[in-house]
Formats: C-alpha cells, structure tokens, sequence
C-alpha cells in the first residue's frame, strides 16, 4: 500500500502566515502539521509515501526530505495548480500504479491514528472507505448522506443545503478502482475535480465504498482558530521536561516542556506549554495551550493559548491571547491599548502594544 499526501494548495484561511509559509508546515507544539500526519503513515505500516507539490514545493522538500528521518520513502509529485483532490489522484496515476493506497491531507490532524482502519482496510479492501464525522457547519465540508443501514448513497461538496451532519475527514483509502472513477468525472463548478464527484461515480457504478464514523478528535488546521485548538490538544500530551535552564525566581505549573539551550528567569508558565530551544523567558507569564518555537524572546509579556513561530520578539507587550503570530515578528509595547489582543501576524510583522 502507497499514501498520497496532498500538500499543495494556497492555505488563503492562515494569510498572513502562509505569504511566507506552507499552510502543512506552520508548526503545532513545535512540529509541522504535515510531520504528524507522516508519522501516522509510516505508523499504520504504510512507508511509500507520495507528496504532491505546489507553490511550496522548495520548502516541503527542504522540511521532510527524502523521507528517512521518518522511516519513509518519499517521491514529490508536482501539481502545478491545485485543480482538486481527485485531480490529485490523477497525475499520481502512474507513481500509484496498480497499488492501494492511502490519501492524507497534510493539512489534516487525527488523534489517535489510523493504524486500525489501515488494517480494517486491507482485511476487507472495499473500493473505496471514508472516515466522516458529525460537524456543526457541514456546509463548508465534502457531506455524505448514509442509508439506514449505513451504506454510503450521496457525497456532496460544500453543499448550500447539506443533507447530513457529517463531514468527510481528510483520510480516504482506494483500491485502483478509483482511477477509473477520477477519469470518469467532470470539473465541479468552481473548477475543480472532485474527490466527492469520484466518490459518487463509484457508487452510482455500485462499486462499494464503505464508511467508518470517528467520534475522536480531527481538525482540518486550515484556520487560525482550528490550529490554536490542534496545539492545545497536542499539548496535553507532550511529555514534561526541563532539558533548559530555570532559575529559582521562576515556576513552572503543570505540564510544561523547557527545549534545551531555552532560558527561563524570573518567570511564571502553567502548562500545557512548551518553550522551544534557545528561546528566552524573561519577567513574564506563559499560559495554558502556548507554544513559543525556537530562537524567541517573550519579555516583561503574558502569553497564552498561543502560538509563537521562531526567532520572534514580544517585550513589555502586556497580555497576547489567542494568537498566532509568525515567524521573525517584533511586537514591543507602546502608550495605549486594549489590555487583551487577539492576533494573527505574517513572518517579518513589526507591530508596538501597550504593556
């Protein structure tokens, strides 16, 4: 069995941050969103992986490499525009071949894995599974109506008026027979080949195409909220460690992880937090669900649910929550201000707050 892993596309929903970044690398607890859904790969046995390339192709490349890092085999496939997920599917045709596979969205967060349903999947090998799950807003999803009996009968995308509650999540496994069905389609009318459209086909054309409904956590990390609610639920599970140095003036509370080389004086974090390596905290409060990356400085500042992107600055900036700020910004106070910012910076931003 292969994996095709999409990373591609413009990540509009996380500008600023992605003008400069691909939306699969901006950071949760420090790591790449992209990196976790690798791991869950090569987790489930699956280690032939193909990632399909875009805009950021240079920068993927640069962050994952030839794969082994991972225990993985890694091939780019390059899409010159993203053209749709089942459009996806049909220039991997050939690197596929005639072997299963898996497709991941590298923007896409599963707790738990997919190890079990990998196994399910090659006990049984319908044509196609799906994982859906209940969301409040199915609007804005790929939507599948099941029967009584839970047969998977109608897929739709982003519907206006959606039929159902439950959302496709961004993991699918084929058999080849899907090849038939991306060839088989036509553009949606936003331009796009449709994995739901490819779904339908093989449904209309009563191949099987099998359903598994998760009730445990995923998150398509497309937007700043969903990637502040991604970190605070990596966060609780990250294994406390102080591998830096803390002086006695300062207290950590909870689950808190200290990277080596980072600094921390005269300061106050409650965990879940995580303070990446050479990063100084200095005169400030770090609060629950915060990640600040390598190479920051967060001075006489309270920070929490967060996350701060590397070789960052936030001096005497009064209290930052709720934000995701990017790579290299300056934030420093200035004469007035509301005591609470809620924030989304792009990498280079300079911005002055009130302490």
């Amino acid at each position: 069995m292969k994996a095709l892993v999409l990373s591609g596309g413009t990540g509009s929903r996380l500008r600023p941050i992605t003008h400069t970044a691909a939306k699969q690398l901006v950071p949760v607890a420090n790591k790449p969103v992209l990196f976790y859904g690798i791991e869950s790969l090569v987790a489930a046995g699956v280690t032939d992986i193909g990632i399909i390339v875009g805009d950021t192709a240079a920068e993927i490349r640069t962050a994952v490499g030839d794969g082994s890092r991972f225990g993985a085999r890694v091939t780019y496939l390059p899409q010159e525009q993203p053209l749709g997920l089942a459009h996806a599917v049909l220039i991997a045709r050939d690197w596929l071949g005639d072997d299963d596979f898996v497709m991941y969205l590298g923007d896409n967060f599963v707790v738990g894995g997919i190890a079990e349903l990998v196994d399910e999947f090659r006990k049984t090998r319908p044509d196609a599974r799906i994982l859906l799950t209940k969301v409040p807003d199915p609007s804005a999803f790929g939507v599948a109506e099941l029967s009584p009996e839970g047969r998977v009968v109608r897929l739709e995308e982003k519907p206006s008026d959606p039929r159902s509650d439950l959302a496709l999540v961004g993991v699918y496994l084929f058999t080849p027979g899907v090849h038939d069905a991306v060839r088989a389609i036509e553009p949606s009318a936003r331009g796009e080949l449709e994995i739901t459209d490819a779904l339908q086909w093989l449904v209309d054309a009563g191949r099987t195409v099998q359903s598994t409904v998760i009730s445990g956590y995923w998150k398509d990390t497309g937007n700043a909220t969903d990637m502040l609610e991604v970190n605070r639920t990596v966060l609780e599970g990250l294994p406390p460690a102080v591998l830096g140095d803390v002086d006695d003036a300062s207290e950590l509370v909870g689950r808190v992880r200290i990277e080596a080389g980072a600094s921390v004086v005269r300061s106050r974090i409650v965990g879940p937090a995580v303070i990446g390596a050479g990063s100084v905290v200095r005169d400030s409060y770090i609060g629950p669900s915060t990640s600040v990356a390598d190479g920051c400085l967060i001075s006489g500042s309270e920070v929490e649910f967060s996350i701060v992107l590397g070789d960052s600055r936030i001096e005497n900036a009064g209290r930052i929550e709720g934000s995701l700020i990017g790579r290299m910004v300056r934030m420093s106070g200035a004469a007035r201000a509301p005591r609470a910012h809620r924030l989304v910076l792009g990498d280079h931003s300079q911005v002055q707050i009130a302490p």
